[in-house]
C-alpha cells in the first residue's frame, strides 16, 4: 500500500543529501589559496625560500620557550576552524533547492497528489530546509522529518464514529444516530456500508440499512445479500420509489425496535448531475443525518477532489472513506481529498471481506509513506 510514493519520496530525500554532500571541500582549499596568491602579487611579496632560523637562546635554557598565543578576536575564526567547519556542516541554497523541485512536484503528482497541494509541500519545504544550517549526515533525515511535520498538518485527525454513536447512546436519546453515504458510482459505497455495519455489530451497536438507491438495478438485492449475510435488517421499497421515504421508513423502524444507529445507502452520482444531486439534497433534508460521509476510489487520482468537492458544496460532508486502498500503490489521494476538503478520513477499505475496513490512522499512513 502506497509503496511507489514511498520509494520515490526516499529517492528524492537521498538524491537532494548526497547533491549537497558532494560539494569538493578542496574547492573551498584552493580558493583560499588563490586569494593569497592574489594578496601577496600586489603587495610585491616575492617567493624566497625559508630563512633558517639561528638559536640564540643561552644554552642554560634547556627547555623551549612556550610560544606566546595571541588571544582570536572575537567573531573571528582561524583558517582550519573555517575549513572544518565547512566539512562538517552545509547549507541547502535555494538554487540547489530550485534545481530539484521540479522533479518533487511531477513525482508528487505522479501519485495523485493534487497541483494545489503538491505546490504547497514544496513552498513549506522549501522554508524549513534552505539556508538552514546542517550537518551532512543529517540532511536526508531532516529532509524526511520536515516532510512528516508537513503532512501531518495537512491530514486532519479523524474521529471516532463508533464514540459520536455511543455519546447519543448515552444521553439517552430516542432518536438514533443516522449516518448517510454518497458518492459517485462503482466506488464500492454498499460494500462498505456492509462493513460498517459488521464492525458496529462487533461494538455492541444495533444498527439497521436503509436501501435508498432505488435507482441502480440490483441494488437492493444487493444491500439485503450484505444484510443477510451480517444479520442486520435492511429496510426497502420498490425500484422508482422516492429514496427519501426510504430512508425515513428506516430511522422510524430504528426508533420503534430501539436501534442505535441507521446506515443509509443512497444512489451512486456524478458530481456533474445537477438534478441527482438536487435529489440527495433531498434525502438529507427529510432524514436529517447526524454525519454525512462520501466514499471514493484510492485509485480515481485527482479526479476525486472535483467529486469530493461538489458533493460537500452540496451536503456538507463531515468524513470520507477511501476503498481500493490495498492495491493503491501511490498514496496521494489521501493528501488531497484531505488538505482540499479539510475534512477527515475515516477509513481505509482493504479488501472485499467484511473485515477488511480500517479506521484511517494518521500516523500509521505516514509510516507507509517512509517518513
Amino acid at each position: 500500500m502506497f509503496g511507489k510514493l514511498k520509494e520515490k519520496l526516499k529517492n528524492w530525500a537521498k538524491k537532494v543529501s548526497e547533491k549537497v554532500e558532494k560539494k569538493p571541500i578542496e574547492e573551498v582549499v584552493e580558493t583560499k589559496k588563490e586569494t593569497l596568491e592574489k594578496l601577496k602579487e600586489k603587495s610585491g611579496v616575492e617567493k624566497t625560500k625559508p630563512i633558517k632560523k639561528i638559536d640564540i637562546r643561552p644554552k642554560e635554557i634547556e627547555k623551549p620557550v612556550e610560544e606566546i598565543k595571541e588571544p582570536e578576536e572575537p567573531g573571528k575564526q582561524s583558517f582550519f576552524k573555517k575549513v572544518t567547519s565547512k566539512i562538517s556542516k552545509v547549507k541547502i541554497t535555494e538554487k540547489e533547492f530550485e534545481i530539484y523541485k521540479d522533479e518533487l512536484e511531477m513525482l508528487l503528482l505522479e501519485n495523485n497528489v493534487a497541483l494545489e497541494v503538491a505546490e504547497k509541500m514544496i513552498q513549506e519545504l522549501k522554508e524549513k530546509i534552505v539556508g538552514k544550517e546542517l550537518l551532512k549526515k543529517e540532511v536526508e533525515g531532516e529532509i524526511k522529518e520536515d516532510f512528516k511535520e508537513i503532512i501531518e498538518n495537512i491530514l486532519i485527525e479523524p474521529f471516532k464514529v463508533e464514540e459520536r454513536i455511543k455519546e447519543k447512546i448515552e444521553d439517552q436519546s430516542k432518536e438514533p444516530y443516522v449516518i448517510l453515504f454518497c458518492g459517485i458510482n462503482g466506488t464500492g459505497k454498499t460494500t462498505t456500508i456492509a462493513k460498517i455495519a459488521q464492525s458496529l455489530k462487533n461494538q455492541n451497536i444495533s444498527c439497521v440499512l436503509a436501501a435508498a438507491d432505488t435507482f441502480r438495478a440490483a441494488s437492493i438485492e444487493q444491500l439485503k445479500k450484505h444484510g443477510e449475510k451480517i444479520g442486520v435488517n435492511v429496510i426497502s421499497n420498490e425500484y422508482g420509489s422516492d429514496p427519501a421515504s426510504v430512508g425515513f421508513d428506516a430511522i422510524q423502524h430504528a426508533k420503534k425496535n430501539m436501534i442505535n444507529c441507521v446506515l443509509i445507502d443512497t444512489a451512486g452520482r456524478m458530481h456533474t448531475a445537477k438534478n441527482l444531486i438536487k435529489e440527495i439534497e433531498k434525502i438529507s433534508k427529510v432524514c436529517k443525518p447526524d454525519l454525512k460521509i462520501f466514499v471514493g476510489e484510492s485509485l480515481t487520482g485527482n479526479d476525486i477532489i472535483e467529486q469530493v468537492k461538489s458533493f460537500d458544496w452540496a451536503l456538507g460532508i463531515e468524513g470520507i472513506i477511501l476503498t481500493k486502498s490495498d492495491v493503491d500503490e501511490k498514496g496521494g489521494t489521501a493528501l488531497s481529498v484531505g488538505y482540499i476538503t479539510r475534512k477527515p478520513i475515516l477509513y481505509l477499505g482493504t479488501g472485499q471481506d467484511y473485515d477488511k475496513i480500517e479506521p484511517f490512522d494518521k500516523q500509521k499512513f505516514i509510516k507507509t509513506l517512509g517518513l
